[in-house]
């Protein structure tokens, strides 16, 4: 018997198969091979074709059951987790009004600023946890100003993971956590934020109904089974957005544990048990997975928003795309801790919550012609962003968080010696890595909300630690100089 994943990048969409006995996942695949396409009709926005993810997810499901040979009617559970913050807006036939506005758009800024004044930054943050920033109200703010033929049209709002949801099931519906990932929820009152639907004159009734996160949310329809290859009526038992999944996906339900990612963007994601907030607002507190009124668990989001993307950037533009990562981590290694001096921003992937929403693009710093070579550029660009990471762990200690271990899956920028010895010398933390991804974590998740699994540590219980990267006393000095150098040039 079988659990099945699917993770909603804005990259790729990914799916995993997860034997449910063992806990192991006997296959994997994603779609496309190359970078799903972010269109930039202006600076600082960010669309893409929701019909683009359901045909990409298509493509992953069809590659996982080739390569498993599993019997559709084995799969007893379906988990989704989805890029955080993106608004997909549909009208009563469920038809897609325009593209959906991602979590990387930058649009909306002024409009959760006007919201965050208006209706108070001390009660907009005891309430809300966060300023409105960017986020899908703001978002839909911005439609409803600027595109108000759309907007009269909408029938339902949603995140990119309900309105994969949607497809699967042909039923719609949002979770509390992704409500709170919205800016619509009122942790106060514990229902959704009066002051955000007042300030924006938004109906109440273009938020869909509520499923749990862990919990039967429907069931695989005729069509989208057969469009899958999967077998009508498979329950679909557990939604979250990215991050606070990711942090399922390693194991990280209670207060104090730490979830790490880093790939186009950077998160540090801590859980508390009591409701607190940044009043700069310069990290984000979302409700986690196994968040309830009466048991508080909140996610601690640091996003760093110009985080792989960085390093991508330097793969594509300074290497030509003729040079693989690996070698490129070779490359960086030829230079010393502190590359020589180089300070590399990568705030370059549009406005910065950590920077309290500030655009200050990327930009490099100290480089002499005489001197640096390329070494010290590709090393400095992956200091550059452990550096943004300790930037914002700051904040996090600020409220309460104790980072002494992070766990992270053994992806994308953890791949790389370099980013792991930087981040774990310059943070102080020990980084522990484990043979994971988001589509299996959702896999697994789906198995906790179907009785499947009867808690998360029996669900988890499989997640296999690779290794452990401890901080190096013999350049913990030179990275914490080299850290101060850095900073230097955003405050």
């Amino acid at each position: 018997m079988y659990v099945l994943g699917y993770d909603i990048g804005s990259s790729s969409i990914k799916a995993a198969l997860v034997e449910i006995e063992t806990g192991k996942t006997v296959a994997s695949g994603f779609h496309p091979e190359t970078e799903m396409p972010i269109h930039a009709p202006r600076p600082g926005w960010a669309e893409q074709e929701p019909a683009m993810w359901w045909d990409s997810l298509r493509h992953a499901s069809t590659s996982v059951l080739r390569q498993s040979g599993v019997d559709p009617r084995d799969i007893k559970a379906i988990g989704i987790s989805w890029q955080m913050h993106g608004l997909v807006l549909i009208d009563r036939n469920h038809r897609v009004l325009r593209p959906a506005i991602i979590w990387c758009d930058s649009r909306a800024v002024p409009y959760g600023e006007n919201a965050f004044r208006a209706i108070g930054e001390e009660r907009a943050l005891s309430r809300l946890l966060n300023s409105p920033g960017s986020f899908t109200a703001a978002k839909l703010a911005w439609v409803k100003e600027n595109e108000p033929d759309t907007y009269a049209q909408v029938y339902k709002i949603m995140l990119p993971g309900d309105y994969i949801a949607m497809k699967l099931t042909d039923e719609i519906s949002v979770t509390v956590e992704g409500l709170s990932e919205g800016i619509f929820w009122d942790f106060r009152e514990n229902t959704l934020s009066q002051d955000i639907l007042n300030h924006f004159g938004f109906d109440r009734q273009l938020l869909p109904p509520l499923t749990p996160v862990f919990g039967i949310q429907g069931h695989l329809s005729a069509t989208a089974a057969g469009q899958l290859g999967l077998h009508p009526g498979t329950p679909v038992s557990y939604r979250a957005g990215d991050q606070p999944n990711n942090a399922a996906s390693l194991n990280v339900f209670n207060p104090g544990e730490i979830a790490s990612t880093a790939g186009t963007s950077g998160v540090v994601y801590g859980v508390l048990d009591e409701v607190k907030y940044d009043p700069r607002s310069r990290v984000n507190i979302f409700a986690h997975v196994n968040h309830t009124p009466r048991h508080t668990r909140l996610g601690v989001l640091l996003c760093i928003s110009g985080a792989g993307i960085l390093n991508a950037w330097m793969r594509k533009n300074i290497m030509s795309g003729q040079t693989g990562y690996d070698a490129m981590n070779r490359l960086a290694q030829q230079s010393p801790a502190g590359a020589r001096g180089i300070s590399v921003i990568p705030f370059g992937n549009g406005a910065e919550r950590v920077l309290e929403n500030r655009n200050v693009d990327s930009s490099i710093h100290g480089i002499s012609f005489n001197t640096h070579t390329l070494p010290d550029l590709l090393r400095a660009a992956q200091e550059g962003i452990a550096y943004s990471f300790r930037y914002g762990m700051e904040i996090m200690r600020e409220i309460g968080m104790d980072i002494r271990v992070i766990r992270a899956g053994n992806a994308n920028m953890y791949l790389s010696p370099l980013f792991r010895e930087a981040l774990a010398c310059a943070s102080g933390a020990v980084i522990e890595l484990f043979d994971t991804d988001g589509a299996a974590g959702a896999a697994k998740s789906a198995g906790i909300g179907a009785g499947i699994y009867a808690s998360p540590a029996e669900a988890f219980a499989s997640l296999k630690k690779i290794m452990t990267v401890e901080p190096d006393s013999a350049k913990t000095e030179r990275y914490g100089d080299a850290y101060r150098r850095w900073k230097s040039h955003i405050i």
